[in-house]
């Protein structure tokens, strides 16, 4: 469920361009114009608010939001200004060829997509940097890890709530003799299943793992693999379960400790307030006994908060 907020009456996507304009006019930018008009609109109406400022002024908004822009909430709103599955494009190949490779973040977003949406952003991918994005992966990851995201982007999954009653007792029974019964761990035997089977499947998996092993799948994990390749995989599993507890918990973990990861706490903010970050900020508030909405503003501060709490919503 989306947390964005939508005015019940909106102007026109010209009229928005014109507010826009008015905002970069005179001396300096007037940011908080510029977070009342793209914090609440969607996808669709950001394309159109684009299209009409381009056919009106001659230059591209996302140019001129650069030059008026700056810091983290310049980050932000650019990341913003992308449709979906554009956004996700860039957002991998920034972390496959950025300034500083964030491999996490590459292998947070392939993980955690539906099989639809990753099929959408290869085909962006492709078109936008002329290259796919498994000769990209291939360039950057190594070993298991190479090997999960590969398969995980090319393998066709069945997206429905039905599963094979029979079909996960076996998987179960063979993900727990590829790892925590043999010395060792039967890698590949983990990514057949977690790159070929529906969220459904899995969930249903994890639950009969800890009915009869008496200790859960995410456990076993983490005890068997490590680095990258362990990330990939439970990744899959908590998006499998629960994609909203597995985002709370990523955004507690960008906000914990010394210093805040702002890149991380942008690409979950922005990417997943069109989609479910009702949802997130319910499980972030049931774990932590404090909203997301607090948390953020206690670690971030100016036009970059407001922007980001504009995207997350009322705080209830």
């Amino acid at each position: 469920m989306s947390s964005l907020i939508i005015p019940p009456v909106l102007t026109t996507p010209r009229d928005d361009a014109a507010l826009l304009y008015r905002a970069f006019k005179g001396f300096g930018c007037d940011t908080a114009a510029v977070i009342n008009v793209l914090a609440h609109r969607d996808a669709a109406q950001r394309a159109l608010i684009q299209q009409e400022y381009r056919a009106i002024y001659s230059e591209e908004l996302t140019k001129r939001l650069k030059s008026e822009l700056s810091g983290k909430v310049e980050d932000a709103i650019l990341l913003w200004m992308y449709d979906p599955a554009t956004r996700d494009a860039v957002i991998v190949k920034e972390a496959i060829y950025g300034q500083t490779v964030t491999l996490r973040a590459a292998t947070e977003v392939i993980c955690s997509r539906t099989p639809s949406q990753i099929q959408h952003f290869k085909q962006v991918y492709s078109a936008m940097f002329h290259s796919p994005l498994e000769r990209d992966i291939q360039n950057s990851a190594t070993g298991d890890h190479l090997k999960l995201l590969l398969a995980y982007v090319s393998k066709p999954r069945y997206e429905g709530p039905e599963v094979d009653g029979a079909l996960v007792q076996k998987d179960a029974k063979s993900l727990y003799k590829a790892g925590e019964k043999r010395l060792g761990t039967d890698e590949d035997k983990f990514i057949k299943i977690f790159s070929e089977r529906s969220r459904a499947h899995l969930s249903a998996v994890s639950h009969a793992y800890k009915h009869t092993y008496g200790q859960s799948l995410k456990e076993a994990i983490k005890k068997e693999t490590s680095g990258h390749f362990e990330h990939g995989l439970v990744t899959i599993l908590l998006c499998a379960e629960n994609p909203g507890f597995y985002f709370a918990k990523a955004l507690r973990k960008a906000m914990k400790g010394m210093g805040t990861d702002d890149s991380t706490l942008i690409r979950i903010i922005v990417s997943r307030a069109e989609i479910d970050m009702q949802y997130i900020k319910a499980e972030y508030h049931k774990k932590y006994k404090k909203t997301l909405n607090k948390a953020v503003h206690s670690e971030t501060s100016g036009s970059y908060r407001d922007f980001l709490l504009a995207l997350l919503g009322p705080d209830h």
